[in-house]
């Protein structure tokens, strides 16, 4: 492990290069020289099952410090460790209890992040100083041909700006971190569209930290009682147990409201609004939820250059992955959830599209009722 002042200790120029793959028959040699630069310390952005990452050397800390930099991100969010094998997983673990070998052999690879007592050998930047670490095994064939020829565990956050929507396709994360990596594995969009979900294991009663394509149906039939706190909220100034835990995450520039009321609702908000003068579009998203959660991100980026003023999200049965879909909504809209149709409702929705604008201050955690 690499510590101290460093070449990767200070700002670097990288030449941000893209190198199209094929997803399902990854070439080896770009998948050698992606691998080679992981090695060294740069910084690889790649595809996996639910959205774009930007991976470094999991063990080299000047490498580890460049993705909090290029993403502007805070050192209290954590870093998930990907890995690809379960022996490999293991080697960055500290314990691995019975709970986390079901997990692994019915969801890995795939869509699902465990929280395990952290090796020695991860540096604590990985995990915002805690002693945990969050990892997994993508299933993606770019992602596991990577991660195999790297040979070392690679933390890899979403390959965007802190803060802002995820990207699920190459162009995204040039849009958001052109100059900030090294090189670029474009492999089309993503399967599934929404990140992992993520489970910590070191707790008394497993609990589900953040939803995502691992259902809270689907761990509960392998391993019984999983706890989970619906809309739950980690303070900025705290250290994070994982990735996804802020309230202001997965956030268009626009500003957005979560309705949960649903379609009708939003509709009529929008017509009262239009009224006034406000701009306003009412994200349209399919009724199934994979086919949601696999559109989500792309909806939010297009619907955040429509020269909207405001933007409005129904929220969705939360059973299955429309508990994802609705974490993603609820932290993108900052926590703004209206409830009903009300004049006061409607001030407050007018006011925050009148006062919020792209890169503007914006709210805290609350409601609009």
């Amino acid at each position: 492990m690499r510590g101290g002042p460093g070449p990767h200790d200070v700002p670097v120029t990288r030449r941000s290069e893209v190198v199209q793959i094929d997803p399902t028959d990854p070439p080896p040699e770009p998948i050698r020289r992606a691998a080679a630069v992981l090695r060294a310390g740069g910084l690889v952005a790649f595809p996996t099952e639910t959205v774009y990452g930007l991976g470094a050397h999991a063990r080299d800390r000047g490498a580890v410090a460049a993705i909090f930099r290029a993403k502007g991100r805070p050192s209290t969010d954590p870093l998930i460790v990907h890995v690809p094998t379960v022996a490999a997983a293991r080697d960055v673990v500290a314990d691995w209890p019975p709970l986390a070998g079901r997990l692994a052999e019915a969801f890995w690879p795939g869509p699902l992040t465990m929280v395990l007592p952290r090796g020695s050998d991860v540096p604590p930047e990985v995990a915002a100083g805690r002693a945990t670490v969050a990892v997994r095994i993508p299933a993606h064939g770019v992602a596991l041909a990577l991660l195999a020829e790297a040979g070392v565990p690679v933390a890899a956050p979403s390959a965007n700006r802190f803060g802002r929507v995820s990207p699920t396709t190459a162009r995204h994360v040039v849009e958001e971190l052109e100059g900030e990596f090294d090189l670029l594995l474009d492999a089309g969009p993503t399967t599934l569209g929404v990140e992992s979900t993520v489970v910590d294991l070191t707790r008394e009663v497993p609990e589900m930290l953040r939803p995502g394509g691992v259902t809270l149906e689907d761990l509960t039939a392998v391993i019984g009682e999983v706890r989970h706190r619906e809309r739950a909220v980690t303070a900025p100034d705290e250290a994070a147990s994982a990735p996804g835990e802020l309230l202001r995450h997965y956030s268009p520039r626009t500003p957005m409201a979560l309705v949960d009321g649903g379609g009708h609702l939003a509709e009529q908000l929008r017509r009262t609004l239009a009224a006034r003068g406000v701009r306003v579009e009412v994200l349209d998203l399919p009724g199934d939820a994979t086919e949601v959660a696999r559109r989500l991100y792309a909806t939010l980026r297009a619907a955040d250059a429509s020269g909207a003023e405001l933007l409005l999200a129904p929220s969705f049965d939360p059973a299955g992955l429309g508990r994802a879909v609705n974490d993603r909504l609820y932290r993108a809209a900052h926590g703004r959830v209206v409830l009903d149709a009300a004049p006061g409702t409607v001030d407050r929705l007018e006011a925050a599209a009148r006062r919020e604008r792209p890169d503007g201050p914006t709210s805290g955690d609350h409601s609009v009722h």
